[in-house]
């Protein structure tokens, strides 16, 4: 493993880091039962990473009980909370130690520029990870004033076993995101990550057994979706999904809880997310740049990425020549050059469906105004440039269905109450933003967007404090915030009768 200075040679980093594809059951790394593995490319030049275990139904099943054994038996869930907590702290200290590690694995396997796994992905997980440690002892019942002779109190308690099924595009972040409120709770977990990006998942469960964590408490369980995803979601002794993904997979997690034991399942899925510019926003300039960050960081594999940018008609002209100067600052490039901006999506599948959106906006009469393409440059690699359409309208499929790559689409809107409807006339509900100096304005659009999240004057900032979720088809239940924690356990009402 790496220590905790960052070195400035990330390619002499990644020539000499060791990465270890096995799967992680009851404190024990091993390999698939049936001996399948797949193997982990880098979306850069196509070169191979390693292999990596592919569970089979036997393996998750395995996982499940040994962390049904270990709840039951109250190895972490009766822990004392005091107790739990220095475990988790211990675990966000070691994962500090492995900053440049944790940066290497998810850009050498989803591509995300290194800059930006130092500066987002690594410290947002260690302070996720901190953040539920320290809500451990601040999650109180209730008692209720009863009439006399009862006495009535309410407890909060975990929930079992929770399956984690992370997506490719945060890898870290996301288990951090589901795995740290599940164990925080008490609770047991078994993590599936992506099948592009799994190998930070396996380190975070190796730390979190330095720490102190017991055996089986967090077991990591990397394989095919169709096979390992299922059988976790499927299982009668998991008592929750903790799911982020495609709202297709989405309702797959769904289906599965309902034919098995109809077990809680928490989705956050896609997205379509309007940005609303007003023509009285104070700076456009800096909307344009902010706009810009929220279609193209992260390569616009975002769930959240403002794709839908509604521009009030007298600023539309200008607005777009400002987006469009802002583009040009996203330059796909070598993710481990600390100065790239963009770096190439996660698989050639992808980069396919991407350029495939692209064209059909054109065919269906959207104009790019910044054309997109792959990089022809980097014939190994998955590349897609920044791309803008105008004259975009809402029905387009541009402005409906989700890209998940670096590409925005501009509509014009005639002032607020169109700008609403426009926002809303959406499948998805995950996030927007609001951009005016007007404060009733602000309020009042806020008010009326069917959504989870919404910014004023700004994208994607906020804290740990900010529960993360959508409404309609971009799921329910929340991830961050006390709200994550609640929603790893569950109440129970005792009733006590004091007069006989």
């Amino acid at each position: 493993m790496l220590d905790r200075a960052i070195a400035p040679d990330w390619h002499g980093l990644a020539a000499d880091l060791q990465a270890d594809g096995r799967l992680l059951i009851d404190g024990d790394w091993r390999d698939a039962s049936e001996g399948e593995t797949f193997t982990s490319t880098n979306p850069t030049d196509g070169s191979v990473i390693c292999d990596v275990a592919s569970a089979t139904p036997a393996d998750v099943n395995r996982a499940v009980a040994v962390a049904r054994e270990r709840f039951d038996g109250g190895v972490w869930s009766k822990m004392h909370p005091r107790d739990r907590n220095k475990i988790l702290m211990r675990f966000a200290d070691l994962i500090g130690q492995l900053s440049a590690t944790f940066a290497l694995l998810d850009t050498l396997e989803m591509g995300k520029p290194i800059s930006e796994m130092l500066s987002i992905d690594v410290p947002g997980s260690i302070l996720t990870v901190r953040f539920m440690a320290e809500c451990i002892d601040k999650v109180g019942g209730a008692c209720p004033t009863n009439a006399p002779g009862a006495l009535h109190y309410i407890q909060r308690q975990p929930l079992g076993v929770v399956g984690c099924i992370t997506p490719w595009n945060y890898p870290m972040m996301m288990a951090c995101w589901k795995v740290a409120p599940a164990l925080a709770a008490g609770n047991s977990v078994v993590l599936k990550p992506a099948e592009d990006a799994s190998l930070s998942a396996l380190l975070l469960g190796r730390l979190f057994l330095e720490a102190g964590g017991p055996a089986g408490v967090f077991n990591v369980v990397p394989g095919v979706g169709a096979t390992a995803g299922k059988t976790l979601a499927s299982s009668m002794q998991v008592d929750r999904i903790a799911f982020t993904g495609s709202t297709g997979v989405g309702r797959l997690m769904y289906d599965y809880a309902s034919k098995s034991n109809l077990k809680r399942v928490d989705a956050e899925l896609g997205g379509k997310s309007p940005q609303i510019i007003l023509n009285d926003a104070r700076d456009l300039q800096k909307a344009a740049a902010v706009v810009a960050r929220g279609i193209f960081g992260n390569q616009g594999e975002v769930c959240s990425a403002g794709s839908r940018i509604l521009v009030q008609n007298e600023i539309h002209d200008q607005f777009c020549d400002l987006l469009k100067k802002e583009a040009e600052a996203f330059v796909p490039g070598d993710p481990l050059d600390p100065g790239t901006t963009m770096g190439p999506l996660v698989n050639r599948a992808h980069q396919t469906k991407v350029l495939s959106m692209i064209d059909n906006a054109a065919a269906e009469g959207a104009s790019a105004f910044v054309q997109g393409d792959a990089d022809v440059s980097s014939p190994d690699g998955c590349f897609v440039s920044p791309t803008l359409f105008r004259n975009v309208t809402n029905d387009m499929t541009i402005a409906q269905q989700e890209v998940f790559g670096p590409v925005g689409a501009v509509i014009a809107h005639d002032g607020i109450e169109h700008a609403i409807r426009l926002a809303n006339d959406s499948p998805y509900g995950l996030a927007a933003g609001v951009w005016t100096q007007n404060l009733t304005s602000a309020h009042t659009i806020a008010s009326e967007l069917q959504c989870g999240m919404v910014w004023i004057n700004g994208y994607m900032n906020g804290d740990m404090t900010q529960p993360w979720g959508g409404w309609k088809e971009s799921g329910h239940g929340r991830d961050k915030s006390m709200d994550a924690l609640l929603e790893n356990s569950q109440t129970k009402s005792v009733w006590v009768t004091l007069d006989g």
